[in-house]
């Protein structure tokens, strides 16, 4: 493949790049940009993500250490690729930084590489490093959200892309069984512990901070940086909650947001922020593709408790609110019950009301209690798992959190149904269509007015 016109340096993406071994980072950066060009479903899947169209007769060209001709904007470094996607006539590219193991991105230089793109008309720049963000547009670096430069900063974590190549391959997506190895290779490779892929693995030192402070009854200051530390990292871990789960039920489990907060990063830190002050608590709501709900998670400081659960509409065509719990119960297999609770909420002011699992499977009629004449709306079934000085720990909190989220899921949330209103039936008095035909209509009329 031959060099672009526009490029003094750059070498095609190799699948076996002859780098130094020092180069950890050269070498993963052209194994997956390689990839990228050479499997199909592999590149396409990747480039959907940052929401480019992908069609039958699209190119995609990758390069390593780039350097353009007539560059304006000097540099000691230079990016580590370039994605060249071609569309007809139509040509998109994008300039790549990718960092490994514990080295996170730099503003500074991702704002250097904004200014070669805008020079060369290139169309944006994509990171990659260890760290999470909830989609590629919210990149996990403040500086670079709030940058006043036009070109687009688009984040993928190593994580996403080892799930991506994880999903593509349980799912047999890859037509082409030469593609399909190399995929596998890649997955192999990233797997392995010298490609320094590694998931969010523990809270900052600020956690231990805020967990003292609400813990003793105290509030957080308006301004708190250590809260802010705390719900980026908690930001992390949920993106990266999202990519257990994707790989473990292969399929794309998401975060769910708000429209206003999946577009402004900013306005969502401010809103969790306010929750965090106020109540003490961490949320974060996953959808799951096909699951009867959406996942809820929250993180009680004050309670060092985590609450994972999910919410079903209970069944309308039930009449009593014991044979509507009955419908629950049945969809609940497992025996772990300790840790199980049910909420349930009733029409008008009346209280919300919570029994232990094992209390409704021993007499599912207590839910009736002074609730006479109420039918139930909804179900929250969810596990409060309490977890004492752990939940304080930076690594540990992590650890219990990554374990019950799965567990739940697996127990609980996956058995689940949601329930749908039956679909209309035909009346036994009107089997055909001259039941219903003008005159029919015309016959019923008459008898009404004549009653």
């Amino acid at each position: 493949m031959d060099r672009p016109d526009y490029l003094i340096q750059g070498e095609t993406a190799r699948l076996f790049p002859v780098l130094a071994t020092t180069s950890k980072e050269g070498r993963t950066t052209s194994i997956v940009l390689a990839c990228i060009s050479k499997v199909e479903e592999f590149g396409t899947e990747l480039m959907v993500s940052l929401g480019q169209r992908v069609g039958k007769r699209t190119t995609l060209q990758t390069y390593t250490e780039v350097v353009f001709k007539n560059e304006k904007v000097k540099l000691k470094d230079r990016p580590d690729g370039l994605i060249v996607m071609q569309n007809g006539t139509k040509q998109w590219r994008a300039l790549v930084e990718a960092k490994v193991g514990n080295v996170e991105l730099g503003a500074e230089q991702i704002e250097r590489y904004r200014e070669i793109a805008k020079e060369q008309g290139v169309d944006c720049v994509i990171t990659i490093s260890n760290q999470f963000a909830t989609t590629p547009e919210n990149h996990p670096i403040e500086d670079v959200r709030k940058s006043r430069s036009k070109i687009p900063v688009y984040h993928w974590s190593w994580m996403s892309i080892l799930t991506t190549t994880d999903i593509l391959l349980n799912k047999d997506a890859i037509a082409d069984d030469d593609q399909k190895l190399l995929l596998n290779e890649l997955r192999r490779f990233l797997t392995h512990e010298s490609a320094g892929v590694k998931g969010f693995d523990r809270m900052p030192p600020e956690w231990a901070e805020v967990n003292r402070l609400i813990s003793a009854g105290g509030r957080i200051p308006a301004k708190s940086t250590e809260a802010t530390i705390v719900l980026d990292a908690w930001h992390q871990e949920t993106r990266d909650l999202s990519l257990i789960l994707s790989r473990q039920t292969e399929t794309t489990v998401q975060e769910k947001l708000p429209k206003k907060h999946r577009q402004d990063p900013a306005e969502r830190r401010k809103d969790e922020l306010l929750t965090l002050k106020e109540v003490g608590q961490l949320r974060s709501t996953l959808e799951i593709p096909g699951a009867a709900g959406s996942l809820e998670i929250v993180a009680d400081i004050a309670r060092r408790t985590l609450d994972i659960g999910m919410t079903l509409r209970a069944p309308e065509d039930k009449v009593s609110s014991k044979t509507r719990v009955n419908w629950l119960l049945r969809q609940i297999k497992t025996d772990k019950h300790d840790e199980l609770f049910v909420r349930l909420k009733w029409p008008g002011r009346s209280e919300a009301t919570q029994f232990p699992l094992s209390e409704l499977i021993g007499d599912p009629a207590v839910c009736e209690k002074d609730k006479a004449g109420l039918q139930v709306l909804s179900f929250h079934v969810f596990m409060a798992r309490r977890l004492g000085a752990k939940f304080t720990q930076q690594v540990n909190f992590i650890k219990e959190l990554e374990e019950a989220v799965p567990f739940f899921y697996r127990e609980v949330g996956q058995n689940l149904a949601e329930w749908r209103k039956p679909a209309p039936r035909i009346k036994e008095d009107k089997p055909s269509a001259v039941d219903v035909n003008v005159a029919a209509l015309q016959e019923d009329a008459e008898e009404d007015v004549d009653e």
